[in-house]
């Protein structure tokens, strides 16, 4: 499956995801990076690894729906079948988001639906909340909205700072999300109603994969 990544910033998420596709059989190919920055570093990533970059500004279109057009051109024509949002920190059109309906990852730093939107540490600290995590997510039009495909666990220990909480998450972060394209490009997770079918060996269940990290 063809991929396109969205990115704003450093693109650890995308670089674990580029590494996963290296690897021998993984059903996905990166086949486009696009960032609204030109200064991400996610690009010079990108880049070195001879994947086609696109720098498209919000600052230069009058209207969301303009912006996302743009991208949607630059997809179609790298020829992508999926779009993983990679830290891309824009709110998506209605339209674009239902083109790319079923189609389109996010990745959250929580335990979805918890922590929905920013400062989620801060916030999961305050809360006095045990455990926390991340969890991937097809995109819906309500933000940190959309069927679950996996989630992975993760502690909050006594003293954390939002640095460490974050650190720790982030870790989570780069082997749930390669394991849930990995799900979704090969077939094996499918969106039936507004849930997520898994389907081979790796479901215990008919619900969303949940992965326990030892972090």
């Amino acid at each position: 499956m063809k991929v396109g990544i969205l990115i704003s910033g450093r693109g650890s998420n995308f670089e674990a995801l580029l590494t996963a596709t290296r690897e021998p059989g993984y059903p996905a190919e990166i086949v486009v990076v696009i960032s609204n920055k030109a200064d991400a570093a996610g690009l010079a990533i990108a880049k070195a690894a001879g994947i086609e970059t696109h720098v498209i500004s919000h600052k230069d279109y009058e209207t969301r729906e303009a912006f996302d057009a743009a991208m949607d051109e630059k997809l179609v024509a790298a020829g992508a079948e999926l779009i993983c949002n990679a830290g891309f920190m824009r709110i998506l059109s209605d339209g674009f988001v239902a083109k790319w309906r079923d189609r389109q990852l996010n990745i959250h730093p929580s335990l979805l639906p918890a922590f929905k939107g920013l400062h989620v540490h801060q916030r999961t600290i305050d809360a006095g909340v045990r455990i926390t995590g991340a969890t991937v997510h097809f995109v819906r039009a309500e933000m940190d909205e959309g069927p679950i495909v996996a989630q992975a666990a993760v502690p909050v220990l006594p003293g954390d700072t939002v640095e460490a909480l974050a650190d720790r998450v982030l870790a989570a972060e780069h082997v749930l999300y390669p394991l849930a394209l990995r799900l979704v490009a090969s077939g094996a997770a499918r969106v039936s109603g507004e849930k997520v079918i898994i389907q081979g060996e790796v479901a215990a269940t008919d619900g969303p994969l949940f992965v326990p990290l030892p972090l």
